[in-house]
């Protein structure tokens, strides 16, 4: 047996990256041809964004790729938190400055730093996210920072540098640390970076609630800046807040919640897991040692590793459970974001695990083309955004070098090709706003230059592509390099005073010193693949959840959601032992409330907190049956295909969803406008899909109209400036009150922002073919007869099938199972309520929300209208970024 490998001076990011042996002997049977032709994709893909950003957003945050322009924070429509990623401080060239250096863009490197040292202004008065702020821009000008240095040393490039960026991100840093004067250390959320957190000009300061990886996502930037410049108070102020966070962690559990008080240091939500709101907290302690040497990151780190595989861990799944009483599920669906955490197990050395539940979701990947927002523990959708999060392919990475199986080199390969198919504009790479549909989202991230490419670059990149060695940096989570040499670095005595948390409540048998002997691991080449197959059946098949113990007391297992029926006096008794109320509406719809200090016991309040919970998906997918989303999918030049807008569908007229090819044609405006009487263009209108705007009579009476006039299809047009499917709930056009049989074309709504995207690009080519659907087709399907032109990027034959479903994107399959095919939020194939049940719905919605224009819409208000949390962990989620 070999001599155990030391862990934190081997290597840097990934701690198993030498390992030694067998795996080396592995014959790769990617030839090494296409993996330099994927790797010379990957470095196409990038300039695609990075140049469109440049062109048409930059010194902008961000590039919008479908309107091809910059996202300018106050002049575009409020996201929300999301929007505090945003200060005006030109995000994304910050962000990509190390990318460009990894992918031996020297020139363009230099070029992108002068311009963030001639342009770029930090002190505007803006409130920004001190998270997204720290790992996107100090990270972004400290890896900036790194590679100059690097490049200078080299001697050939960027001799006219001086520590500008440093400069830089001290300027930052010393603007993000006001954000830190709380009693507990922990930072406020969000900080103006001109006028801090004190006082009416700044717009903040009131907060008392922030995420754990908000405030446990400092540490790495904040050393950095400390060892870069000498100043130990950013370290300080950073250690502080993590010392804080680990003396609040539950001690039975050894886990944390993911909101916490800045102030009194209560958990908030006391629901724990590796995804949003936790995950980088984790990372960063794992990573902290390996950057700064100190062992007391790895001891904490392992201290709640053990309890997450204890109690998360469910390979190949990652479930949340309450920290107080880690045995009970906190909710039955799995966030994006966990992704990261099999590359984290890659570092911690634990493969198999993360070998697991990566393949987990690698198999939910090729169902839906990409990894949903969020999706059920039966892998089916339960958010279906996906705004190009690089997570999964972080931890593909880090699988590949530490197994070097090729496997995981198609796995990568099928990312790449995914995100050309699907999520490849003219301007850019567009954010999927519905993986079921594949409609588009006016939105492309900074990480997503900052670290998608990076990771597939270096996934199928050689030794020899690369300008330096990787194995001397770590990565953040924004995947920004910190040279291993800060470990060295000299620190301040404050620091080590300023470390108060005692060494005698650790156990050393918790403190695993050393990477676990490879030979073991890895006996044949197989035993990766031995690991992977049950996983894929079992996506395939869907794996039923995890067992429920029996409440005490009542002899029985807790009432499930599913199961529960309202005129059943044994599940009225349960609800009211759990301490929930049940309250009938006056239109036939029951609410429900849950009291959880009227409960019988303490236990019966946790269930009907998750009873609670489980009525919320359950609504969520009665939603989903009722306004199923429909795609407009631009097709003629120069789109072929490649922009898709989120439309919302008719109760009436032709069912897109039942048609294996949608409606495609050419696209022309109605006149009048608004459809309301017989059209004038009747001529023009024929054989065509008619474009009106809403407003002035029912929509009913528009499709008449434009089918009158011979039009092949029509899409409203929302006439409410600045409506945008980013903002709004997804719109539903109901019926006039009487019959519309006669109604045989399709009708699409598009919010006025996609209508406008629509809009422009007629006013422009002239002539603009469309496709109306179900969901977006795939570019084979589109252009199957007749080739687009040499252009655009050919698709890749031959790709592995996961299931049935895959074969969607081109016809609906008649022999899905009855699973597949009912409505829920994870299956596009939904089949259309009867015509008088969905009138009665339609008319019961609107006695609580009418149209004052005429025009009818089914309320998006929930079957249980005051419940909050499901939203409330969604926007969480999105302000965590994470």
């Amino acid at each position: 047996m070999w001599t155990m490998q030391p862990l934190r001076p081997v290597v840097g990011a990934p701690l198993l990256l030498l390992l030694l042996g067998t795996i080396f002997r592995l014959v790769l049977t990617m030839q090494r041809e296409e993996r330099h032709r994927l790797r010379n994709q990957v470095v196409e893909m990038f300039d695609h964004a990075y140049q469109n950003y440049m062109d048409h957003a930059y010194p902008a945050d961000e590039l919008m790729p479908l309107t091809c322009r910059g996202r300018v924070r106050g002049l575009e429509p409020s996201r929300g938190d999301v929007d505090d990623a945003l200060g005006k401080f030109s995000l994304t060239l910050i962000d990509t400055l190390d990318t460009l250096a990894l992918l031996n863009k020297t020139a363009e490197f230099e070029e992108a730093v002068r311009k963030v040292l001639s342009d770029v202004r930090l002190d505007n008065d803006v409130v920004v996210s001190v998270f997204e702020t720290n790992i996107r821009v100090l990270g972004g000008l400290l890896g900036g920072h790194s590679m100059a240095v690097l490049l200078k040393e080299g001697g050939q490039h960027m001799l006219w540098y001086e520590d500008e960026l440093l400069d830089m991100a001290k300027d930052l840093g010393e603007r993000l640390l006001p954000a830190f004067n709380t009693s507990s250390g922990l930072p406020y959320p969000r900080v103006n970076l001109r006028h801090g957190v004190r006082g009416p000009e700044t717009r903040t300061g009131t907060e008392t609630d922030t995420c754990t990886a908000c405030a446990g996502t400092i540490i790495l930037e904040f050393a950095a800046l400390s060892r870069f410049t000498g100043d130990p108070i950013f370290e300080t102020h950073a250690r502080r807040a993590l010392d804080f966070l680990w003396e609040k962690r539950q001690r039975n559990s050894n886990l944390v919640g993911t909101t916490i008080n800045i102030h009194s240091g209560e958990w908030v939500r006391r629901d724990s897991g590796v995804g949003a709101g936790v995950d980088s907290y984790y990372e960063y302690l794992l990573k902290a040692y390996i950057l700064l040497g100190d062992d007391l990151f790895l001891q904490r780190f392992n201290i709640h590793y053990a309890s997450i595989m204890k109690y998360i861990s469910q390979p190949p799944l990652l479930l949340d459970v309450h920290i107080h009483k880690p045995l009970l599920p906190a909710r039955t669906w799995m966030d994006s974001l966990l992704a990261f955490f099999p590359g984290l197990q890659v570092l911690k050395g634990d493969i198999r695990p993360a070998i697991e539940t990566h393949e987990m979701l690698y198999q939910v990947t090729k169902k839906h083309n990409f990894l949903p927002e969020a999706f059920t523990t039966d892998f089916r959708v339960h958010w279906a955004q996906h705004p190009l999060r690089p997570e999964f392919a972080e931890s593909t990475y880090f699988l590949f070098k530490a197994t070097r199986d090729p496997y995981y080199l198609e796995v990568g390969r099928t990312v790449l090709e995914n995100l050309n198919r699907f999520a490849r504009v003219p301007c850019g790479f567009a954010a999927m706003k519905d993986v079921r549909t594949g409609s588009h989202e006016d939105r492309m991230d900074s990480f997503f230059l900052a670290e998608m490419f990076k990771y597939l670059f270096l996934l199928f990149a050689d030794p020899e592509d690369l300008p330096f060695d990787v194995e001397d940096y770590v990565f953040t989570t924004e995947a920004h390099l910190l040279p291993l040499s800060l470990s060295t670095a000299q620190r301040s005595r404050s620091l080590t005073v300023a470390n108060t948390t005692s060494w005698e409540e650790l156990d050393d048998s918790n403190f695993d010193w050393s990477c676990p002997n490879t030979r073991l691991l890895f006996p044949d080449p197989a035993f990766p693949r031995s690991l992977r197959e049950p996983i894929r059946s079992a996506v395939d098949k869907s794996c039923p959840r995890p067992a429920s113990r029996s409440e005490p007391g009542l002899g029985r297992p807790p009432l499930r959601a599913r199961d529960f029926m309202a005129n059943n006096p044994e599940h009225l008794e349960l609800l009211r032992r759990m301490g929930v109320s049940l309250i009938h509406l006056k239109d036939g719809r029951v609410q429900l409330v849950q009291h959880a200090t009227q409960a019988v016991s303490a236990v019966a309040a946790e269930d009907g907190l998750r009873f609670m919970q489980e009525m919320m998906e359950l609504s969520s997918q009665q939603q989903k049956e009722q306004l199923p989303p429909r795609a407009v999918q631009i097709v003629s030049h120069p789109f072929f295909g490649r922009v898709v807008l989120t439309a919302g569908p008719a109760q009436f007229g032709m069912d897109l969803s039942k048609s294996s090819t949608g409606v495609r044609g050419f696209a022309a405006v109605a006149e009048p406008y608004s459809g309301c009487t017989e059209l004038t263009n009747a001529a023009l209108v024929e054989g065509r899909i008619a474009l009106l705007q809403r407003g002035q009579c029912m929509f009913a009476e528009k499709a008449r109209h434009i089918q009158k006039a011979g039009a092949i299809g029509g899409i409203v047009i929302d006439d409410n400036e600045g409506s945008s499917s980013d903002t709004a709930p997804l719109f539903q056009m109901a019926g006039d009150g009487r019959s519309t049989d006669d109604i045989t074309l399709p009708l699409l709504f598009l919010f006025h922002k996609e209508g406008n995207i629509l809009q422009e690009a007629l006013q422009e080519y002239k002539e603009l073919e469309v496709l109306l659907s179900d969901k977006a087709r795939d570019r084979d399907a589109i252009f199957k007869g007749r080739p687009p032109p040499s252009s655009l990027l050919e698709s890749t034959e031959g790709e592995e099938d996961c299931s049935p479903e895959e074969d969607l994107r081109a016809s609906p399959s008649p022999s899905s199972s009855p699973e597949e095919q009912q409505p829920s939020r994870s299956t596009e194939e939904q089949a259309e309520p009867e015509a008088d049940k969905t009138k009665r719905e339609a008319e019961a919605e609107d006695t609580a929300e009418a149209e004052v224009d005429g025009d009818s819409a089914q309320s998006m208000e929930a079957l249980l209208a005051d419940w909050k949390e499901d939203l409330e962990a969604f926007q969480q989620m999105e302000k965590d970024e994470l």
